[in-house]
């Protein structure tokens, strides 16, 4: 433990939720829920609006629509969360050379590794102007949490959210942690939240009174004393710089259970294709394959391929995805596919199709048939992406920039606006019509954004 708060938490407001509402004018101050559109869709995030009605992430999408018929249901923009998420993670880069992500919207930063805070009067104000310069470059807003441990930062910065910092003084850990339910502690998920109510023990503070021998008995030895360190707000962990990824995967859940075969195998191919391409994003290969495939009856399994040496060639990916895939039985409904690739690396291994001794599941094989050549085939201009998904951003030939706010019958709906304009008109479209397309999102612009439209009027609501 510190004897000054000089870990710093970052957390984003709603942040899915918040940068639609920067990037949609009309949507600022109103509900929004990003997610999975389908009827097996889940909520990846509710801004504070749809949340007064009881709406939260993971919660069904049926549920949110139910809860919330009247919020904008958005479908997710991950690239443009990712470009917002590398604005902020470099902010916090500046500040210290140790910085743990620990996704697109949550960080830790040791600030006393930097230059910039060494004291609790300089770690507030570091936290502050934190907070203004995020605003300033994204429109978004983020919480600060600011304490001698991870675990406390953590805390202080949910109980600064929405918009907010709290800095938790050292010496002044049991007073705050005493009254919280012990499923705020890191470790106690459900099974251990379960075991504790069965004793008696529903609080921090019921938990450090129990003392360190009781919670060995109860949740075993290295458990125990860990969640016993922790509601005393002991915690030595350090900010670590790098968290390497193990694996690579993507996956989809399809609306109606999947009992076609050669459905079944373009939908493996398809994930294929994008888990390398993720592959390639970060720079990285990996040595084996893993399909993961769960039924109507929600019973999943997974079969994995390991080459002798890490690729990223996406043939060599989708080929043994699709071996992997004949000794499936998908005959009864496919809910979900997933396919994923570990053993990373940062180098590939040329003619992988010519190694023998590959493994499946742990036994020996002699791997894939090496794939025929093809003669090249002519390049062909691509066919436009016409499926009007809610919230995806496009262009009209005259009306210039929108985004897709509702689509169906044949008709898409458009409202034309700008991160940095006023509220925009809307207008409808057939869904086949030219002079309508896809386009790339426009940038949120901070401080350009404000004053291009008039002040703080063009803030997200968050």
């Amino acid at each position: 433990m510190r004897g000054q708060p000089t870990i710093l938490h970052l957390d984003m407001d709603a942040f899915y939720a918040s940068v639609e509402q920067a990037a949609k004018p009309s949507l600022r101050g109103k509900p929004v829920i990003v997610g999975g559109l389908g009827p097996r869709g889940v909520v990846a995030t509710a801004s504070y609006e749809a949340r007064r009605f009881g709406v939260h992430s993971a919660m069904p999408m049926g549920q949110a629509r139910r809860r919330c018929p009247n919020a904008a249901f958005l479908y997710p923009r991950f690239d443009v969360y990712r470009s917002v998420s590398d604005t902020v993670m470099a902010l916090l880069r500046a500040l210290s050379p140790l910085v743990e992500p620990l996704s697109l919207d949550e960080a830790f930063v040791d600030l006393a590794a930097g230059d910039s805070a060494h004291t609790a009067a300089e770690a507030e104000a570091v936290g502050r102007e934190l907070r203004e310069r995020i605003v300033a470059a994204t429109t978004v807003t983020g919480s600060v949490g600011l304490a001698g441990s991870k675990m406390l930062a953590k805390i202080a910065s949910e109980r600064a959210k929405p918009d907010g910092l709290q800095l938790i003084e050292p010496g002044t850990e049991r007073d705050l942690l005493d009254p919280l339910p012990v499923r705020t502690l890191p470790g106690v998920g459900p099974a251990t939240d379960g075991v504790l109510r069965r004793a008696g023990i529903t609080t921090v503070g019921d938990a450090a009174r129990a003392g360190e021998t009781e919670l060995v008995r109860l949740l075993g030895s290295a458990h125990g004393t860990g969640v016993h360190a922790m509601a005393l707000g002991i915690d030595d962990r350090p900010v670590v710089a790098e968290r390497d990824a193990k694996s690579v995967s993507v996956e989809d859940t399809f609306d109606v259970d999947l009992t076609d075969r050669a459905r079944v195998r373009h939908e493996v191919d398809r994930l294929a294709e994008r888990c390398v391409q993720r592959l390639r994003e970060h720079g990285r290969s990996g040595r084996t394959v893993v399909l993961k495939v769960r039924s109507h009856d929600f019973s999943t399994l997974t079969r994995s391929d390991t080459l002798r040496g890490p690729t990223d060639d996406p043939a060599v990916v989708r080929e043994l995805a699709a071996r992997l895939l004949e000794g499936v039985d998908t005959t009864a409904g496919v809910r979900l596919l997933g396919v994923g690739v570990t053993g990373l690396a940062d180098f590939t291994q040329e003619d992988l199709f010519a190694q023998a001794g590959a493994t499946v599941d742990g036994e020996e094989d002699s791997g894939p048939e090496p794939v025929p050549a093809r003669e090249p085939e002519p390049a062909a201009e691509p066919a436009p992406d016409r499926r009007w998904l809610p919230g995806l951003d496009v262009t009209h030939t005259e009306y210039g920039p929108g985004w897709v706010q509702g689509s169906g019958v044949g008709r898409v709906t458009v409202r034309f606006e700008t991160p940095g304009s006023p509220p925009g008109r809307v207008r409808t479209f057939g869904v086949d019509d030219p002079l309508l397309s896809r386009s790339a999102p426009p940038p949120l612009g901070g401080e350009d954004q404000r004053s291009s439209s008039g002040g703080e009027a063009s803030r997200p609501k968050s």
